[in-house]
């Protein structure tokens, strides 16, 4: 493997930023060390969470967050929780796969090649690929201890792209940055692209060019064993429900919430760190995401079923289409060989004791030209 180099965005800075730091550090060491590393490293717990049935304040973070990151009416007397409505993106939960406004596929990408168009050819002149990626998040992109690099599932595709297109022993420039900014940085190329759990959606595919699907998962809630939150339904009412700002659950919670007050985070794992302290009642995530998070923290557990089916694509500038063609074929290749292939090897490496699936296989190929 060739250098690597690592920039961070600033996201992790402050004391939200440690404890992310030190869960990372703390997860391969075994989920109860990275539970009190999570405790430990963060600020001094805010209010005792309510007594089960009851509505609490909306809520209020010990990290103070921006007023757009934090959802729900004033504390007091009159503070009632918004009520659930029927909503298209929870009719689309219950069928299953969103389908765009002309009725295509949002995961439906370009048919790959190996040639090697202007994007191609600027990331080969540079002789490095920049990539925006996670490394809060427990089998998927985070800081391995023992080495002190960034690994997990989708750090291994990282590294395959590069040899695709850059040959043995490639450059990769990682620039970890926060969920609701892996557009804005794709669209001001300060990366070539993101490779970081990232569902493809009608809405991102207006802003963004994805790859063909190499991931299912869906939004799912997770909770305290001892909670009595059972899914997403009328449990949810009056309780504080943290996810990702800029997150496929933050659409999704803004359209219907069931009666609960949403709270919106840098990073999936500070929603973590907020369920541990008591300072929220459940998270909504991916299902895959939440089984890093339950690996971490046996004290938490997937509820109810997934409410939606959502592709995990490699994300480009909409102006990449060579690039968006290459990776496409790249893709090809790692899922070549069905149980020998290189898909497979990585999620027997990451995923394949934490995550409840009969028959693991990566998603099909689905083109539009």
């Amino acid at each position: 493997m060739g250098p690597l180099r690592e920039a961070d965005e600033g996201a992790a800075g402050g004391r939200a930023g440690r404890a992310r730091r030190g869960a990372s550090r703390a997860a391969a060491a075994g989920p109860a060390l990275a539970a009190a590393v999570l405790l430990q490293v963060l600020l001094p717990a805010g209010p005792p969470a309510p007594p089960p049935g009851s509505v609490p304040a909306p809520p209020a973070a010990s990290a103070p967050l921006p007023a757009s990151r934090a959802a729900g009416p004033p504390a007091g007397p009159a503070a009632r929780p918004a009520a659930g409505r029927p909503s298209k993106t929870a009719a689309g939960a219950r069928s299953g796969r969103e389908r765009c406004a002309d009725g295509g596929d949002p995961a439906a990408s370009l048919r790959p090649s190996d040639g090697a168009g202007p994007a191609v050819r600027r990331i080969r002149r540079a002789g490095r690929l920049v990539v925006g990626v996670d490394q809060n998040s427990y089998l998927w992109g985070y800081r391995d201890p023992s080495s002190g690099e960034l690994a997990g599932f989708d750090i291994d595709l990282v590294r395959f792209l590069a040899e695709e297109l850059l040959g043995e022993d490639p450059e990769i420039v990682y620039k970890t940055i926060p969920t609701d900014r892996r557009i804005a940085a794709l669209r001001r190329r300060e990366v070539d692209m993101v490779v970081r759990t990232m569902s493809i959606t009608c809405d991102r595919r207006a802003e963004v060019a994805f790859s063909t699907a190499y991931f299912e998962a869906g939004q799912q809630i997770l909770a305290p064993r001892s909670s009595p939150v059972t899914g997403f339904d009328a449990t949810l009412r009056g309780r504080r429900l943290c996810t990702a700002a800029g997150s496929t659950a933050q659409a999704l919670l803004e359209r219907d919430a069931r009666g609960a007050y949403p709270v919106y985070a840098d990073h999936q794992l500070d929603c973590l760190v907020r369920l541990q302290l008591g300072e929220v009642d459940a998270v909504m995530t991916d299902s895959a995401l939440a089984a890093g998070q339950a690996a971490q923290d046996p004290s938490v557990h997937l509820v109810g079923g997934p409410l939606t089916t959502e592709p995990y694509g490699v994300a480009m500038n909409l102006r990449d289409g060579d690039l968006v063609r290459r990776v496409n074929k790249a893709l090809e290749d790692y899922r070549r060989g069905g149980g020998n292939s290189r898909w497979t090897a990585a999620y027997k490496r990451w995923l394949a004791d934490k995550m409840e699936v009969a028959d693991p296989a990566p998603p099909e190929p689905v083109y539009r030209d």
